[in-house]
C-alpha cells in the first residue's frame, strides 16, 4: 500500500488491524532517553529523528514529578484539604531498618502504613500515597479490610478543578504538537487492581479475594468510580488511544475465574467508555497474558501493550498471534530489560528478527521492547541501535 502520512496514521491503523504500509516501531516506554533530554516533547522528537513512530501520553509529567504516585501515570493524585497525615520514623524492637509510620486522618476515619525504610528505599523521608516500593517493604498496608473503605472513599476524591485546568493547558500545547509532527495523542492511565495491591499489598488482596470476596468487589468498585471521573477528563481532550496499567492484573496474580469476577466487567466498562469518546482502548498487561486472552478479547481491548516473548508459557508470540491475531493489536514482541539491555548485538538481531516473522502479515502489530528501556550503559545504547538497524532491514517483510 502507498507509504502513510505519519506516525499517528501508522500507529492508529496498527491499533485498529488495518493495513500498514511497514511494521510499525514505536518504544512503549523509553526511560533511558530522558536524561538526554529536557521534557517529553524533546524525546518524541528524538525517536522521531531516530526513525521510531512516535507517540505522546498526556499528562506528560515524569515520574518525580508524581511524587504521591510515581508509578501511576496521569492527573495528579492529591489529598482533599479535609485529609491531615502525620510521619514519624522510629525503630521498631526486631526490625533491621527503621520503620516509616504514616497516617491519614480522614472523615471516614484514619488510613495507617507501616514501610520499612530499606537502604535502597528511593524516596528520602517521604512516603507516597501508593507505590510499588511500599509493596514488599510494608509492615502494614494502607488498606487491611472493609474497616478502611470508608477512609478511602474520603481520600480518592476527583481531580481539582485546578488540575482540570492545568491539563487543558498542557492539552492545547499537546494537540499542537500532534498537528505539527503527526504523532499518536494518547492519555491515562487508567487504573484498577494495580491501585488495589498498592493499597493492600499484592499478596494480601489475593487472600481478601478468597477469604473477603465482597470486600474486594466494594474496594475495586471505589477504586472504579475515582478512576471514571479521571478518565472522563482525559477522554474528553480528544485522545486517539487511552491507556489503563495493568501489570498487577495479569494470570501472575489472578486466576482466570477470579479475574473474569473481579477485573473483566470493569475493563470492559472502561474500553465502552474510550470507545464513547472515539478514543482506542489500550490494556498495558506484558506477563501472564496468555491464559487471559479470550478475556482481553471479551473486554473490548484495542491494543495490548506489552506482548513479552519471555513470559512463561510456550510460544508467547505465536500463542498470542492465533488467539488475539486480528482481534486485539499486539504491541511489543522483544524483551528489554533481558535482550536490550543485557543481551549482545546478535541477540537483539536475532529477538527482534524472530518478531516480526512470528508476526508477519497479521492484522494488527507495533513493535517495540518490553516494557521499557532503562539502562544507559553503552552496551544497551548500542543495542538499541541494532534494534532499530535491524528493524529497518526487515520490516518491511525483507
Amino acid at each position: 500500500m502507498p507509504e502513510l502520512p505519519s506516525s499517528r496514521e501508522r500507529l492508529l491503523a496498527a491499533i485498529d488491524r488495518q493495513p500498514v504500509d511497514r511494521v510499525p516501531c514505536a518504544f512503549m516506554s523509553f526511560s533511558a532517553l530522558r536524561g538526554r533530554v529536557q521534557d517529553p516533547y524533546e524525546a518524541v522528537l528524538r525517536e522521531l529523528e531516530m526513525g521510531l513512530d512516535g507517540w505522546l501520553l498526556i499528562p506528560s509529567a515524569w515520574r518525580n514529578q508524581r511524587p504521591n504516585h510515581p508509578d501511576l501515570r496521569g492527573l495528579p493524585v492529591r489529598l482533599p484539604p479535609s485529609v491531615r497525615t502525620d510521619l514519624w520514623l522510629e525503630r521498631l524492637p526486631g526490625e533491621p531498618f527503621p520503620v516509616f509510620h504514616k497516617e491519614y486522618h480522614t472523615p471516614g476515619g484514619t488510613l495507617t502504613t507501616l514501610v520499612r525504610k530499606t537502604d535502597d528505599w528511593p524516596h528520602g523521608n517521604f512516603v507516597p500515597f501508593v507505590d510499588d516500593y511500599q509493596i514488599p517493604r510494608a509492615i502494614k498496608p494502607l488498606v487491611g479490610g472493609r474497616r478502611d473503605l470508608d477512609a478511602l472513599r474520603s481520600v480518592l476524591q476527583p481531580p481539582t478543578e485546578e488540575d482540570v485546568r492545568e491539563f487543558y493547558r498542557e492539552v492545547e500545547r499537546a494537540r499542537t504538537f500532534r498537528d505539527e509532527h503527526g504523532v499518536m495523542l494518547a492519555g491515562g492511565w487508567g487504573v484498577g487492581a494495580d491501585m488495589a495491591g498498592w493499597l493492600c499489598g499484592l499478596e494480601n488482596l489475593m487472600l481478601m479475594a478468597m477469604d473477603e470476596p465482597e470486600t474486594v468487589d466494594e474496594l475495586l468498585g471505589i477504586i472504579a468510580e475515582w478512576n471514571e471521573q479521571r478518565m472522563r477528563v482525559v477522554l474528553e481532550a480528544g485522545v486517539d488511544l487511552y491507556v489503563r496499567r495493568g501489570w498487577y492484573e495479569s494470570s501472575d496474580f489472578w486466576s482466570p475465574n477470579l479475574y473474569r469476577r473481579f477485573i473483566l466487567p470493569r475493563v470492559k466498562r472502561e474500553a465502552e467508555l474510550a470507545h464513547s469518546y472515539g478514543a482506542r482502548f489500550g490494556y498495558i498487561m506484558t506477563t501472564g497474558l496468555l491464559p487471559l486472552m479470550d478475556s482481553i478479547v471479551e473486554a473490548g481491548v484495542d491494543v495490548n501493550l506489552g506482548l513479552d516473548p519471555l513470559q512463561h508459557g510456550e510460544a508467547p508470540l505465536a500463542a498470542a498471534r492465533a488467539a488475539l491475531g486480528g482481534k486485539v493489536c499486539l504491541w511489543g514482541g522483544v524483551n528489554g530489560a533481558i535482550t536490550v539491555e543485557e543481551g549482545t548485538d546478535e541477540d537483539v538481531r536475532q529477538a527482534v528478527a524472530s518478531a516480526l516473522q512470528a508476526m508477519q502479515g497479521v492484522s494488527g502489530f507495533i513493535l517495540s521492547p518490553v516494557d521499557n528501556v532503562t539502562e544507559i550503559t553503552l552496551n544497551a545504547w548500542r543495542n538499541v541501535d541494532t534494534f532499530v538497524a535491524t528493524w529497518r532491514e526487515l520490516r518491511n517483510g525483507g
